[in-house]
């Protein structure tokens, strides 16, 4: 079975969870939103996805800067400001118990409307925000064997069509390239920019090592990840020469190593790509480093 970096390990505990829904804390089973919502009827609002690790919200404030930027590009009013919504979520977290090893989806919609039509005009309420947090940690084979990825048909857009970089609720482009690489078979779906250049996966960033350099594509088609930027950090800090620059699919193909990257699987080894084995088909020693280098990066922001 195809396995992807979003596969966890399965806690019976999350069956008891209580959901955050505009403050009330609502059993699981009980979590709903009216099918009047902006969420539901377009998509319209945004989203984040968070990590809780040794009682401390990972990387928070990035977290939250994208956050409200994206609201801001979209014109959508979260309706508390930064510390309130950190309060509340940690106010969910409190109420759940929850200290470590959970991964949190924070998400905003521009809230009811009086009819299902697209014109943010017709909200008739204020933001929806909800906070589910669960029990959860990465497959550990997943990183253990390494990803197969599939390049699909689907590009990343420009900006000026539907900006990759807002994370918006909105992600029917990712869905059909998650759904074409299933149906090959694949993990996870590699996917171009409107120039033929390699871009990103349908949820995390892309990187290869090439002759001992890292490199990522550069960031006017994809989503600026957090982990990507903490990685690309690393680097600079370690010494490891790392680039972003346009490159093609050729030159992942015969690259020495290839990963992924996101917030809830940190870093993960890429071992074929098309059907074409990266190297010899194991993780490589980089993305070992790396996968080190931020393990330790993560306890540091805990201990912080």
């Amino acid at each position: 079975m195809a396995m992807g970096t979003h596969d966890y390990q399965d806690d019976p505990r999350n069956a008891d969870v209580l959901i955050s829904i505009n403050g009330a804390l609502v059993p699981r089973d009980r979590a709903t939103v009216s099918v009047f919502d902006s969420g539901f009827v377009l998509g319209d609002g945004i989203w984040e996805g968070l990590r809780l690790h040794n009682g401390v919200l990972l990387f928070l404030d990035r977290h939250l800067d994208r956050l409200y930027q994206g609201a801001k590009a979209l014109d959508l009013d979260i309706g508390l400001s930064r510390a309130d919504l950190a309060a509340a979520i940690r106010h969910c977290l409190e109420a759940n118990g929850m200290t470590t090893g959970v991964h949190i989806r924070l998400m905003v919609t521009r809230g009811v409307k009086a009819t299902p039509y697209q014109d943010p005009r017709v909200t008739i309420g204020p933001s929806t925000v909800v906070i589910i947090p669960e029990h959860k940690q990465p497959a550990a084979a997943m990183a253990e064997r390494g990803l197969r990825l599939f390049t699909v048909h689907v590009r990343r857009g420009a900006p000026d069509v539907q900006d990759p970089a807002l994370n918006s609720h909105s992600k029917l482009n990712c869905i059909l390239a998650c759904i074409q690489a299933a149906k090959a078979g694949a993990d996870e779906a590699l996917m171009l920019d409107p120039h033929g250049f390699v871009a990103t996966c349908n949820s995390t960033n892309f990187f290869v090592v090439r002759g001992g350099e890292v490199w990522t594509a550069t960031s006017r088609y994809l989503m600026p990840g957090i982990t990507r930027a903490n990685v690309l950090a690393l680097c600079a800090d370690d010494g490891i020469p790392a680039r972003e620059l346009d490159f093609a699919l050729t030159q992942v193909y015969d690259a020495d190593e290839a990963f992924v990257t996101g917030t809830f699987a940190g870093l993960v080894p890429v071992v074929e790509v098309d059907g074409r084995t990266i190297a010899d088909g194991r993780p490589g020693p980089m993305a070992t480093r790396l996968r080190t280098l931020y393990a330790g990066l993560v306890d540091r922001e805990a201990e912080r």
